[in-house]
């Protein structure tokens, strides 16, 4: 499907809220990733990488937070 039509009759959930609960999952699951990565890094002792991978660690839980007050608001207010 293509152009301007709308899929979410194929899952049940508006495009847009379902694009918002993708975001906030895959948010999470890159926080939960990373959190491995940075135990990775600090057991070769590479601080520097480590310490990448927990400010990518903190931008995905904004990013997940973010989501789900968007996609709260939205649920709740239509």
């Amino acid at each position: 499907m293509t152009g301007d039509t709308e899929t979410g009759g194929v899952t049940g959930t508006k495009d847009k809220d379902y694009n918002l609960v993708w975001y906030v999952e895959a948010c999470l699951s890159n926080a939960l990733r990373l959190e491995n990565y940075i135990q990775d890094a600090e057991r070769a002792g590479d601080s520097e990488v480590a310490d990448l991978f927990r400010k990518a660690q903190s931008d995905s839980r904004k990013g997940a937070e973010m989501g789900k007050k968007l996609l709260a608001a939205r649920l709740h207010g239509g």
